[in-house]
């Protein structure tokens, strides 16, 4: 088995970082008139938001560090890796989309479902059925994972069509997805490839 990049550690770490903080901070320049509980990200995204160069920015750097993080993950399988790194042109796609100020946008609405559709099953995708993998990429915390993120991903769709939590309900699986690649590369840091033994 291949060992992970170092670097895919920051590249993933800051995934989280860039989204969580990008949407904190474009909610503050919005003010009051946004409730988080109640509104998706993708209002602090629109044109005209006073915070639109924020959320884009960092939906851009999220798309940036999902497609390094794909690169240095080499112990992943290759499916996994590939659908991480489309999840992050996703990500950059929907950074280019931005919705309008009033209504909704098909462009923006269908990108952003693939690039949730991607995020949510590269864990499985990416899983090593054999029994020295790292715990990040092992069958049953891979299942987990993309279980987790489509059960969020659903109650997300839920909200959208009743109202009420969508804010919540899309942070959650945004967070989910931009959490899950630092831990599996923290997991295969913590336990490398061990060298293969001499011939006999």
């Amino acid at each position: 088995m291949q060992s992970v990049a170092r670097w895919a550690l920051l590249s993933s770490g800051c995934a989280p970082v860039v989204l969580i903080g990008g949407w904190t901070i474009a909610a503050l320049l919005e003010g009051p008139a946004y409730d988080p509980a109640t509104q998706t990200i993708s209002v602090l995204a629109a044109y005209g938001a006073a915070g639109f160069w924020v959320m884009t920015g960092a939906l851009a750097a999220l798309g940036v560090c999902h497609l390094l993080t794909a690169w240095g993950l080499r112990p992943a399988a290759l499916p996994g890796r590939v659908a991480l790194g489309a999840g992050g042109v996703a990500a950059c796609v929907v950074a280019l989309l931005p919705p309008p100020s009033s209504g909704g946008s098909l462009r923006h609405g269908s990108v952003t479902a693939i690039g949730f559709a991607l995020l949510a099953v590269w864990p499985v995708l990416a899983a090593d059925r054999r029994g020295a993998a790292p715990w990040g990429l092992r069958p049953v915390p891979s299942l987990t994972a993309t279980t987790l993120m489509l059960v969020s991903a659903a109650w997300f769709m839920v909200e959208m069509n009743q109202g009420g939590s969508d804010g919540v309900a899309e942070r959650l699986v945004t967070a989910l997805q931009s959490l899950w690649p630092f831990v599996v590369v923290a997991s295969c840091l913590r336990h490398p490839p061990q060298p293969e033994g001499p011939s006999r």
